[in-house]
C-alpha cells in the first residue's frame, strides 16, 4: 500500500505572533492557556479583544498533571474533545465531579463507559443539537478525506460531521417536557411510517422481552412493557415520563430471554448483541436500541 505524507506543519496566527511573548519553538511544543477576566482594552465591555494568554509548561494534554490542576479549579468544562478519546475524556471529567458540556458522536451513547451514566441520569443530551450534520473548522494543512467538506472564500477548511450531540450533566427545560404520544392502536392505524401503518401489531424481539419501536414518534403511550427505541430517542427523553433500562448493543442486559449460537443461525452475526426479529425463519439484527418503559402508561 502506498503511504502518503501530509504537510501538517503548525501555522501560528497573527494573534500569537504579534504578541511580545511569542516564541517560535514553544509555539510548536507547548500548549497555551487563554483567559478572559477583565476589560483590558477599557472600552466598557469584556469580549474577545480582552483575551490574555501564556504558554503552558507542557503540551496541554488533558491527562497531564498541569491540566488536571486546571480541571480541579474549574466550575464548568465546555469543550470539543477528540472523538477518539471521548471515553477517556468523559471519565476524566466524571472523576473530578465537574459540571460539563462536551461535544461527541451520538454513537457514544452505547459505550460501556457512557451508557451507565445515561441510565443513572448522571448524563444526558443537550437541547440545541438534535439532527443533521455539524460543521467544524480544521487547520488549512488538514487533509480533506471526509464525505462532507468545504473551503470558504478566505481559504478556511470545514468538515461536516454526522450524528454530533452535546453531552452534559447541566439540567435544561427541554429535558422535562413529555413526548406527545398516540396509543398502540392509533399508531398502527394512523402512523405516517410504512413500517407500522396497517400492521396488526408491533414486532417483538426473539432475544429480548421487548417490542421493536423503530421511530421515537411511534412509541405507544399505553404499552406497559419494555420497548426498544432508537438511540436518537434520547434527544427527547424526559426522566419523568420514561425509565431507561438497558441498551441492546451490549451483552449484559437483564432483558435477554434467549441466547443464540452459530449452530442456530450459522450465517447471522451479533445475534445476542442487538435485538433480533426472526421473519420466515431468517433472523434480522436490528440497529442499536435503548430499552425503556413508560412510567405512567395511558390507560
Amino acid at each position: 500500500m502506498e503511504s502518503k505524507t501530509y504537510n501538517t506543519e503548525y501555522q501560528p496566527t497573527s494573534f500569537e505572533t504579534s504578541d511580545p511573548q511569542y516564541d517560535a519553538i514553544k509555539t510548536r511544543k507547548n500548549g497555551k492557556i487563554f483567559t478572559l477576566t477583565r476589560d483590558k482594552t477599557g472600552n466598557g465591555k469584556t469580549d474577545v479583544e480582552d483575551l490574555e494568554w501564556h504558554y503552558l509548561m507542557g503540551n496541554g494534554d488533558f491527562r497531564s498533571e498541569e491540566i488536571k490542576k486546571l480541571r480541579d479549579e474549574a466550575d464548568i468544562i465546555i469543550t470539543n474533545p477528540p472523538f477518539s478519546l471521548f471515553r477517556e475524556f468523559l471519565s476524566w471529567i466524571v472523576e473530578a465531579d465537574k459540571r460539563f458540556l462536551i461535544i461527541g458522536n451520538m454513537n457514544a451513547i452505547t459505550y460501556k463507559e457512557v451508557f451507565p451514566l445515561i441510565r443513572e441520569n448522571r448524563l444526558w443530551l443537550g437541547p440545541t443539537i438534535s439532527s443533521g450534520d455539524r460543521e467544524f473548522e480544521v487547520p488549512v494543512s488538514y487533509p480533506i478525506n471526509a464525505a462532507g467538506w468545504r473551503i470558504d472564500d478566505a481559504g478556511r477548511k470545514f468538515l461536516r460531521i454526522k450524528g454530533v450531540r452535546w453531552f452534559t450533566n447541566i439540567d435544561h427545560g427541554r429535558r422535562h417536557q413529555p413526548l406527545p404520544l398516540m396509543t398502540m392502536e392509533e399508531n398502527l392505524k394512523y402512523s405516517k411510517h410504512k413500517e407500522l401503518h396497517g400492521k396488526a401489531s408491533y414486532d417483538k424481539y426473539d432475544n429480548y422481552d421487548a417490542i421493536e419501536v423503530p421511530f421515537t414518534d411511534a412509541i405507544p403511550s399505553d404499552y406497559v412493557g419494555v420497548m426498544g427505541v432508537p438511540i436518537s430517542f434520547l434527544d427527547k427523553y424526559s426522566p419523568e415520563q420514561f425509565e431507561i433500562l438497558g441498551v441492546t448493543q451490549r451483552n449484559d442486559d437483564p432483558y435477554k430471554i434467549k441466547q443464540y449460537t452459530k449452530a442456530d443461525y450459522p450465517n447471522a452475526n451479533d445475534l445476542n448483541a442487538r435485538g433480533v426479529i426472526i421473519l420466515d425463519g431468517t433472523p434480522k439484527s436490528m440497529y442499536a436500541r435503548v430499552l425503556i418503559k413508560n412510567k405512567k402508561p395511558r390507560k
